[in-house]
């Protein structure tokens, strides 16, 4: 293999709900040879556990559908290969849907779908529990023994190792449950460059690569701090692509002609976002040493990335469950100047009063004064000078009733509470479930994948 081979992939989603264009321009802009999808948060998990109680098929992201119709072309005629995690909790369900829309667009015969599965282990948790593995709350040490009644979802963050397998079994679309962000990305280069299992340091530079593209247009000036006044073109923004080698190193990048700026502060900012200890950056794969991470411009919207080392993985992979956790409901009220901020504290002490009066009693109640405090709390001063401010208020509990009527006593006040009430935004507040998240560990050696190959 020469060492100058360069394999491409291109980010085109940094989560579910993300640009809908961008999969197209990706592949349509230039020279990718991946396409990775990123679909998936802890929320996100839950929403479609619940989407998959109510309809048995669902439980997917379901945008991910409207993206392969639109890059089709690319992996039946270019020869373009994606991966996504947009299974979600039914990886089966999303190939299924995904096959018949190739279907649809006379490609069928050209798209070979590697379905990975064995992350959700809902159906699993009283069996691991009655085998010794507490699934402990990471934050509380509180055993999941504690809200087990009360869980939605628990899926393991798997590593890049069934995607690699996929990729080896031929299939041109892999489509994953809740594998980690970064192993969408690190996986077709252990595919191409036949990285070693415990070839550390370079499979350290495979997931640096996948934390840098995970996020989409986050590292190519979208949600840019230090330069955000002068990234050009926004509306157009380019998508990063990282360029790699087999030693490890890459540049990071994107199509010419597109907007936004690959900069060194640019893609800093995203290395350092979600981060924890940068010397521990921990994955199923690998431990990466961030503080490894050397950055140099290489030309215009170019950074090369190099010098990156990693050492072996804990025995452990990380689960994210989602439980039920009551309701809540959150309701808002502008104020406008004069004495906005005095108006909108006046509704505050008003509402509590009305609230206790009537017995009710809730978890928590919580105030926001949108425009004054609400981002920046005490550093922001007390508001006095605001023109506008609104009163966001919102309750959680678990006894519904009582949330629901909280809901009923926010909209009396636009007259029989203080002056100058501009919007009462959305009219009266949703109850809503609330979905908490327990995140956990668990012994790698009690999860095991599959790869199913769908032609």
């Amino acid at each position: 293999m020469s060492a100058s081979r360069v394999v491409r992939v291109a980010s085109g989603q940094g989560f579910w709900g993300d640009w809908l264009e961008a999969p197209r321009r990706q592949v349509e802009g230039g020279a990718v040879d991946y396409l990775m999808l990123d679909y998936l948060a802890e929320v996100t998990m839950s929403i479609l556990q619940k989407q998959r109680e109510r309809d048995p098929r669902m439980g997917y992201a379901r945008d991910f559908i409207g993206a392969m119709e639109s890059v089709f072309p690319a992996v039946a005629h270019r020869g373009v290969k994606v991966i996504a995690n947009a299974g979600g909790v039914n990886p089966q369900g999303c190939a299924d849907a995904l096959l018949e829309a190739a279907q649809r667009h006379g490609v069928r015969g050209t798209v070979r779908v590697g379905v990975v599965t064995g992350d959700d282990i809902l159906d699993r948790l009283d069996a691991l529990l009655a085998d010794g593995h507490p699934l402990a709350n990471m934050d509380t040490g509180e055993p999941l023994a504690a809200v087990r009644d009360r869980v939605l979802s628990a899926n393991a963050y798997i590593g890049s190792g069934p995607i690699v397998e996929a990729l080896a079994r031929g299939a041109n679309v892999v489509v994953t449950g809740r594998s980690t962000d970064t192993a969408l990305t690190m996986a077709p280069l252990r595919h191409e460059f036949g990285w070693a299992a415990d070839d550390w340091d370079r499979l350290a530079a495979g997931i640096v690569a996948g934390h840098i593209l995970e996020c989409g247009a986050q590292c190519s000036g979208g949600n840019c701090l230090h330069e955000w006044r002068s990234i050009p073109d926004l509306a157009n923004v380019g998508y990063p692509i990282a360029e790699a080698t087999a030693d490890g190193s890459f540049v990071i990048t994107k199509h010419p002609g597109t907007g936004g700026r690959v900069s060194v502060p640019s893609v800093t900012e995203q290395l350092v976002y979600e981060m924890g200890d940068p010397s521990r950056y921990i994955t199923p794969d690998v431990v990466a040493d961030f503080t490894s991470i050397r950055l140099e411009a290489a030309g215009p919207d170019r950074v090369r990335v190099h010098g990156i080392t990693g050492g072996a993985p804990t025995p452990f992979l990380k689960v994210s469950i989602a439980y039920r956790a009551g309701f809540k409901a959150v309701g808002t009220l502008v104020y406008a100047w004069p004495d906005a901020m005095e108006k909108a504290q006046l509704a505050d002490r008003v509402l509590r009063e009305r609230l206790d009066r009537l017995g009710l009693r809730f978890d928590q109640v919580l105030t926001e004064f949108v425009g004054a405090t609400a981002t920046h709390g005490a550093l922001a001063g007390d508001g006095r000078d605001a023109p506008e401010v609104q009163f966001r208020i919102g309750v959680r509990g678990g006894d519904r009733a009582a949330v629901e009527r909280f809901t009923r006593e926010l909209a009396p006040l636009v007259l029989n509470g203080p002056p100058s009430v501009t919007g009462f935004a959305g009219g009266r507040p949703k109850v809503e479930e609330i979905v908490a998240y327990w995140p956990a560990l668990l012994d790698k050696r009690a999860v095991s994948t599959a790869v199913h190959i769908l032609e």
